[in-house]
């Protein structure tokens, strides 16, 4: 039993140690989430830029499904999260909000857009390219179901190929439901990537070499600001009926920065920085070219982005915070 008690100890002590919280309840180290995209991990970056050289802060970053992290998150293993996609997960992000396990401090961005999307060139051909419309009447997701044959999955002769999220992402359930309630089904393959990179690379290859392609994405991304690309309509969005069947645009989506229920009292400094944060879908996508043209990591392009955008950072922090941060980025 006294083993037993003694590990169990130890046991505490690590997860203790792990989350970052010193014996007086101030953090040590900042934990943020990573839930798999590349936006997500260049405000990471521009967070963390910020916390280490402005505050003092160590920081580590935590990835995981969205599902996961957000659970993490109302535990307190994380404790700041750069983008929160609010309508995706609304049921979870509203009990924990309301159960009061992490805080919204601001919103990173609200112009986003989201759904499935065909290179333009599926509708309207490419002259330039050589490449005559395949579909020049599709218009609607539900239109999709008329064009397996455009659409061919590769390994599955006769029916046609729809990319869905990648699996664990909470609107891959959203676009199953889509299926169903349109009958795409009938005629199309829902097919899950198992991640965003695997997606990403699906659509890149078709559209350099020109083929017809359909699936899900989303904007601010690299994708939808390097490519030219057509979301395909839905009915507008109705709060009843996309409860009911999910047979409308995908609801508005604030964006938030949001934190643990006991952040503002473990990193007060930090806390009020974050609550001043605001992007745009246009700014966050700057850094995405900048990431693809350069070959660069998040990082790089979180230091290339504040660089660029010196006037909006530093409004988020006081002057002598900007001044230490300025100072490291030279």
């Amino acid at each position: 039993m006294k083993k037993i008690s003694i590990m169990l100890f130890a046991g505490l002590l690590l997860i203790l140690s792990s989350c970052g919280t010193s014996s007086n309840g101030e953090l040590d180290k900042i934990v943020l989430a990573d839930a798999g995209w590349d936006s997500i991990r260049v405000h990471n970056s521009i967070a963390q830029i910020i916390m280490e050289e402005g505050y003092g802060y160590e920081t580590e970053v935590t990835s995981g499904s969205t599902a996961a992290t957000v659970q993490g998150l109302r535990q307190g293993d994380i404790n700041v999260y750069m983008e929160i996609w609010t309508d995706n997960i609304k049921e979870l992000y509203e009990e924990a909000t309301e159960a009061g396990d992490f805080e919204t401090v601001s919103v990173n961005f609200d112009d986003n857009v989201q759904g499935l999307y065909v290179p333009t060139y599926v509708i309207e051909g490419d002259e330039e390219r050589g490449i005559k419309p395949a579909a020049p009447d599709l218009k609607t997701v539900e239109d999709l179901k008329k064009y397996p044959d455009v659409f061919a999955d590769p390994e599955d002769p006769g029916r046609g190929r729809i990319l869905n999220a990648p699996s664990g992402w909470a609107v891959a359930e959203a676009i199953n439901d889509k299926f169903e309630t349109y009958g795409l089904d009938e005629t199309m393959n829902n097919f899950m990537p198992g991640s965003d990179s695997a997606a990403v690379a699906d659509l890149v290859d078709a559209y350099e070499a020109g083929r017809p392609w359909v699936g899900y994405y989303w904007s601010p991304t690299l994708v939808t600001a390097k490519y030219d690309l057509t979301l395909l309509e839905e009915a507008p969005y109705e709060e009843a009926v996309w409860n009911e069947s999910k047979a409308t645009e995908f609801p508005p989506n604030d964006v938030v920065v949001a934190v643990h229920k006991d952040f503002k009292d473990q990193a007060p400094d930090v806390y009020d920085f974050l609550s001043n944060y605001e992007t745009s879908s246009a700014l966050t996508e700057e850094a995405l070219v900048y990431m693809d043209e350069n070959s660069a990591e998040p990082d790089e392009a979180a230091i290339w982005w504040m660089n660029q955008h010196e006037d909006i950072w530093t409004s988020w922090v006081s002057e002598d915070v900007a001044e230490k941060v300025k100072e490291a980025l030279q």
